[in-house]
C-alpha cells in the first residue's frame, strides 16, 4: 500500500513510471477463481443433498452459509483492511479461504454435514476478506 498513491479523494494513480501488469493479472485471476469457488456451490448442492439424504432446507443451507458469511464478515473484514492494507488484506483472505478448503478433509472423513457447513463459512469469510480488500486495491492500481 505505500506504493499506491491513495491519499487523494479520488482513485486515481499518478505514478506514470510503475508498470502495474503483474498485479493486476494475479488480480484478475483471483477475481477469477473466487467467482468459480461461488459457482461451486451449486454444483455442491445436489451432491450433499443425496450424500446426506437431505431436505430442501438443509440443503439450502450450504447458500445460506456461504453468502451469510458475506453479512458476518464484511464489517470486520474492512476493518481488518483498514488496519493491515490491500495486499495483507488478500494474503490474510488467502490464507482464511485456505483453511475452509482444508476443512473439507475432515468433513468428507467424519462425515458429518455441520463440518461442511462450517467449512463453506470459513472459505467464504476467506472469499468475503479477499473481495473488501482486492476490490479497492485494483482500483487504487488505476486503468
Amino acid at each position: 500500500m505505500s506504493e499506491l498513491n491513495t491519499n487523494q479523494p479520488f482513485a486515481v494513480n499518478e505514478q506514470p513510471n510503475k508498470n502495474y501488469l503483474f498485479p493486476l493479472t494475479a488480480m484478475t485471476t483471483l477475481f477469477f477463481l473466487w467467482g468459480f469457488i461461488t459457482v461451486l456451490n451449486d454444483v455442491l448442492i445436489p451432491r450433499l443433498k443425496g450424500v446426506f439424504d437431505l431436505s430442501y432446507f438443509e440443503a439450502m443451507l450450504i447458500q445460506f452459509c456461504f453468502f451469510g458469511a458475506y453479512f458476518i464478515v464484511s464489517i470486520p473484514a474492512g476493518m481488518l483492511v483498514k488496519q493491515l492494507g490491500y495486499k495483507k488484506g488478500i494474503l490474510t483472505g488467502l490464507v482464511v479461504a485456505s483453511i475452509g478448503c482444508l476443512l473439507f478433509y475432515p468433513a468428507v472423513v467424519v462425515h458429518e454435514y455441520w463440518i461442511f457447513l462450517s467449512a463453506l463459512f470459513v472459505l467464504a469469510s476467506g472469499i468475503t476478506v479477499l473481495q473488501v480488500s482486492a476490490n479497492p486495491y485494483v482500483a487504487a492500481l488505476g486503468p
